[in-house]
């Protein structure tokens, strides 16, 4: 088959594509075969020694980990000791004075259950945490930001006068750059001075209202997230208003005549109208939500107590503030497989449901 130009249609089809696969040789398997090949070595930067061949060192340091159960103290009677906090259970180091094997091993998490602590201990305990805490994130943001953005795109696509202001207003965080939106809702979150306490203490007429929203563990995350939430929606609300402007009015109007209140419209016309992009929607943010690193660097630098600690925040800090490139590159290249096995599932259960 000719094209216009006189050429074999697949011929030309490659033409057109090699500028295209030529970046993505060059920018994306370059160099995650580099950084593949790093993970083998102890590569550091500015360092006066050789870089050496480790094999697989990094990997066993990463994600080498034991689970210990751990009894209570007791008396010379056999009884539990107690104390004012509770069951009192040993030191970390009596513990690994009593195991040997876990010499190496630092507490990642612990919980107790049955009466016995069990403890996650690890090489990289950071890691682990890192990785708990993404997760969470995701699990934060996810339905916080598409609800959201689904809730506005419903309101802008109704005609009303002034709708294109509110939809550029929606969408203004999305261009804002995120290290501008992390510096102004650090000020915002401040315990003392910031705008949320300030209002929350006026409101409750108590000086002393409002949390240590970036310096409590508890809450430091979720501050995140809800920052996070703001600065995305307005994105996924653009992609869900194109999906509801491709549904046929003829189905609402059909819905209408048959009964059906709003809340029925939307559910038996508008989602399964919008299946699709909130497929798109929930693929796209959760990868975002991964990659959570800015907000962490310029808000909390992963405190306090690692509570907001990423897996890409830990990359970043070992390869370039401790320079350990080769780890750095193992975490990278672990956390990679990772999103990539999640997104394959994605996949496969997403097919499924359209079987």
């Amino acid at each position: 088959m000719k094209t216009r130009f006189g050429h074999d249609g697949p011929f030309a089809v490659g033409a057109f594509a090699a500028p295209a696969i030529l970046l993505f040789l060059v920018f994306v398997v370059l160099p995650m075969l580099l950084a593949a090949g790093a993970t083998l070595t102890n590569h550091r930067l500015m360092s006066p020694e050789p870089t050496q061949y480790v094999g697989l060192d990094n990997y066993r340091r990463l994600l080498a980990f034991d689970i210990a159960a751990i009894d209570p103290l007791r008396d010379g009677s056999g009884a539990i000791v107690r104390d004012d906090e509770g069951v009192r259970f040993p030191t970390w180091r009596q513990v690994r004075k009593a195991r040997p094997e876990l010499g190496s091993y630092r507490p990642a998490f612990q919980f107790d259950v049955g009466g016995r602590r069990i403890v996650l201990a690890a090489s990289d305990p950071l890691f682990y945490r890192s990785l708990i805490n993404t997760f969470l994130f995701a699990a934060l943001v996810l339905p916080l930001q598409c609800g959201v953005a689904l809730g506005l795109a419903i309101l802008v696509n109704q005609k009303v006068r002034g709708r294109v202001f509110f939809r550029t207003v929606y969408f203004a965080p999305v261009v804002t750059s995120m290290v501008v939106a992390s510096i102004v809702w650090a000020f915002m979150l401040n315990t003392d001075r910031g705008m949320l306490n300030e209002l929350l203490r006026n409101l409750l007429h108590d000086p002393n209202a409002g949390p240590d929203w970036l310096g409590d563990s508890h809450y430091a995350l979720p501050a995140i997230a809800l920052m996070s939430a703001w600065q995305g929606a307005g994105f996924q609300m653009l992609v869900f208003l194109a999906g509801l402007q491709s549904i046929s009015p003829e189905l609402y109007e059909a819905a209408t005549l048959m009964g059906a209140n709003a809340w029925q419209r939307f559910v038996h016309v508008t989602l399964p109208g919008l299946r699709n992009t909130i497929i798109f929607v929930l693929v796209s943010t959760t990868l975002l939500a991964f990659g959570l690193f800015t907000q962490v660097d310029v808000m909390t630098s992963g405190g306090p107590l690692d509570s907001t600690s990423t897996v890409v925040y830990h990359a970043v800090r070992s390869g370039f503030k401790e320079q350990d490139v080769g780890y750095g590159s193992t975490i990278t290249l672990v956390f990679f497989t990772i999103v990539l096995g999640l997104s394959i599932l994605q996949r496969m259960l997403v097919n499924r449901g359209n079987t």
